[in-house]
């Protein structure tokens, strides 16, 4: 049992970690153009190199922000709202 136990808790431990990072569960049919969200960033000052939508349903971009410090930030792909900076 203790053995069950343990291998449950070790296979949610690396789901999560196939994850790493936020999990956005909003419907996709209220998410934001991600054509016009990354132009909405760019006129901001930021500089995309990459844009990915994640396994846990979020706008993700790599690039640049205004002063040209490279960084990692996770989106709520509906309010745009930034959830996490690496």
């Amino acid at each position: 049992m203790l053995k069950k136990i343990i291998l449950s808790t070790s296979l949610v431990m690396m789901a999560q970690a196939a994850v790493a990072g936020p999990i956005c569960s909003s419907p996709k049919d209220r998410w934001q153009d991600p054509v016009k969200f990354q132009a909405d960033l760019k006129t901001q000052g930021y500089e995309i190199k990459n844009f990915k939508i994640t396994k846990g349903q979020c706008y993700e971009i790599y690039g640049l922000d205004k002063t040209g410090q490279r960084v990692e930030i996770y989106f709520d792909p509906v309010s745009g709202k930034v959830l996490q900076v690496k």
